[in-house]
C-alpha cells in the first residue's frame, strides 16, 4: 500500500522503517515545517503529529478522499466537529488513544474488571501511567480511555488528574520520566488487599506495527472505526 505520514517524529520514522520492510511505500510525509512527496498518490494515511495540527491533517486527508488512522491524543474535544466532516466529505477515520494490540486487549480486561468490581463498594478504583519525560499529554489518552472505560461501567462520575477529592472522582497518576515507553496500571484497593492489572511496553514497535494493521484494514472503507473493529473486540461508539 502506499501510505502518507502526517507527522514524522519517533512514531511517524517507525512506522516508515516497518511499512518498507514489509514492502509498503511512503508517498507522503509532513511535519509543522515541511512536506515531501504527494499526498493524493496515498492509499492511507498515518497521523501521528500534534493535538494543535491533527485536526486540520483529518481535515485534508478527507477532502482528499483519503482514509487516515489517526493515534494524536489530546485533539479530542474537535471529536464532533471532525466527525461531522469526515461524514460530510464521505471519508474515513480510524481513530485510537493506543494502537497496541495488547492494550486493546487490556482495555477490554478493565471493561469486564470494572463492571465485576463495581458491585465490591470495599474496593477504590484509581489509575497510573509512566511514561518518557518527552510526551506532551498528562494524562496520557490511553490512560483517559481507561479512565472512560471505568466510568461507563462503574459509580465513578469523572475522572481527575492527581488525588481525588470526592468519593464520585476517579484519580489518576501521571508520572514522567525517561525512556519508558508507556505503562499503564488499574489499581483495585481495599483495606485488606489489592488486585491490579498492568500493560507494560517494552518499546514503540507495538504501536507502529498495530497502526499499519489499521491502515491495512481500513483501505476501501468510509465511516468512523476504533481497533475494536480492526479486531473484532466488543462495541465501543467513543475513541
Amino acid at each position: 500500500m502506499n501510505i502518507a505520514l502526517l507527522g514524522y517524529g519517533k512514531m511517524g520514522q517507525i512506522i516508515e522503517s516497518l511499512a518498507t520492510q514489509a514492502g509498503h511505500q511512503i508517498v507522503f510525509k509532513s511535519t509543522s515545517n515541511k512536506s515531501e512527496g504527494d499526498l493524493h498518490l496515498a492509499d492511507v494515511a498515518i497521523e501521528f503529529s500534534t493535538p494543535e495540527a491533527a485536526p486540520n491533517n483529518l481535515k485534508r486527508c478527507f477532502e482528499a478522499q483519503i482514509p487516515v488512522v489517526c493515534g494524536t491524543t489530546a485533539w479530542l474535544d474537535h471529536w464532533d466537529e471532525i466527525i461531522a466532516h469526515c461524514t460530510a466529505q464521505q471519508g474515513a477515520l480510524l481513530y485510537a488513544s493506543n494502537f497496541s494490540i495488547g492494550v486493546q486487549i487490556f482495555f477490554e480486561m478493565q471493561r469486564h474488571l470494572s463492571q465485576i468490581m463495581c458491585r465490591q463498594k470495599a474496593y477504590k478504583i484509581s489509575i497510573q501511567e509512566s511514561h518518557h519525560t518527552q510526551k506532551k499529554d498528562a494524562p496520557s489518552g490511553t490512560a483517559i480511555t481507561l479512565a472512560e472505560i471505568t466510568l461507563d461501567t462503574s459509580n465513578y462520575n469523572k475522572w481527575v488528574l492527581g488525588e481525588a477529592q470526592n468519593e464520585d472522582e476517579l484519580p489518576i497518576q501521571a508520572i514522567r520520566e525517561p525512556n519508558i515507553p508507556g505503562t499503564h496500571k488499574v489499581f483495585y484497593q481495599s483495606a485488606i488487599d489489592q488486585i491490579t492489572i498492568e500493560h507494560k511496553a517494552h518499546s514503540r514497535e507495538g504501536f507502529a506495527s498495530g497502526a499499519l494493521l489499521a491502515a491495512q484494514w481500513l483501505i476501501g472503507k468510509t465511516g468512523i472505526y476504533s481497533m475494536k473493529d480492526v479486531l473484532h473486540l466488543s462495541d465501543n461508539k467513543h475513541p
